[in-house]
């Protein structure tokens, strides 16, 4: 999974998978779900991010790490 702000238009993109968008669907206002060729969630898209969201930390809980992750920059 990869977070991506764009500061230009104040969106933050999750990334939850490497497969690419086929579909999009707005979910809620400012909120779009992007979806790959088999109708799974592949992203999500919030537009005003950093008024809906605290962009100033990220906390995880339980996150099924692996200690050999690679990171890509």
């Amino acid at each position: 999974m990869k977070l991506h702000y764009y500061r230009e238009t104040d969106s933050l993109y999750i990334d939850l998978s490497k497969s690419s968008s086929v579909d999009s669907r707005e979910v809620a206002p400012g909120v779009v779900a992007d979806f790959d060729a088999e109708g799974r969630l592949v992203g999500i898209d919030i537009e005003h991010a950093s008024v809906v969201a605290d962009l100033t930390r990220i906390d995880t809980e339980s996150l099924p790490m692996r200690n050999d992750v690679v990171h890509d920059e």
